[in-house]
């Protein structure tokens, strides 16, 4: 029977009594974590949704180090660029404590019978008289109604911008000589 269980970004096969370093936990020595199941193997394989939240998987944090020292060096030739630094990941040895499937059954019998939480909704009553307005939630969407501004119609063969009369009046003032300059071919005739 074993595990596939993920946690800091990877994933780790993991049996039951078995130790490993992983990414750094935020546990104390000593304290019991529970670990995300993605895979359970035992006469059967269980992975889907439903059936991984049944299975727990609990380790113990043994304790915490740093694994050693990276070296790393970047160089550039004929720059005279030269960079030196090192780095020491921060991690948590555990040791794998149980893997149990059918843990959450008994949770969810338990929860069945506890009597349910009354609602926080208010209820209407029968004197009550309904609202005229919808009142509108966070969570609907806004509806697409026509703006109260008249938007002109352009025609089909209209330039972006072209109805904005200071352009127009840029070309239209240009100096006599410049527009002689134009006028003209490349060759200058």
């Amino acid at each position: 029977m074993y595990a596939i269980v993920k946690t800091g970004g990877k994933q780790y096969r993991v049996e039951r009594g078995q130790r490993l370093l992983i990414e750094r936990l935020p546990a104390e020595e000593g304290a019991d974590v529970a670990l995300q199941p993605i895979l359970y193997r035992s006469e059967e394989a269980v992975f889907d949704k439903a059936g991984l939240e049944t299975v727990k998987v609990t380790a113990k944090v043994l304790g915490h180090v740093r694994g050693e020292k990276l070296r790393v060096f970047k160089f550039k030739p004929k720059r005279g660029y030269k960079r030196r630094t090192g780095h020491r990941q921060e991690l948590t040895q555990i040791e794998v404590t149980e893997i149990v499937q059918g843990a959450r059954k008994a949770a969810a019998k338990a929860s069945a019978k506890a009597p349910d939480k009354p609602s926080s909704k208010p209820v209407a009553k029968a004197g009550d008289k309904p609202s005229s307005k919808p009142v509108a939630k966070a969570t609907d969407k806004p509806t697409d109604k026509p703006s109260s501004k008249p938007v002109a119609a352009k025609p089909a063969g209209a330039k972006a911008g072209a109805d904005k009369p200071a352009a127009k009046a840029r070309t239209a003032k240009a100096p006599a000589k410049t527009r002689a300059k134009r006028e003209q071919g490349p060759d200058g005739s």
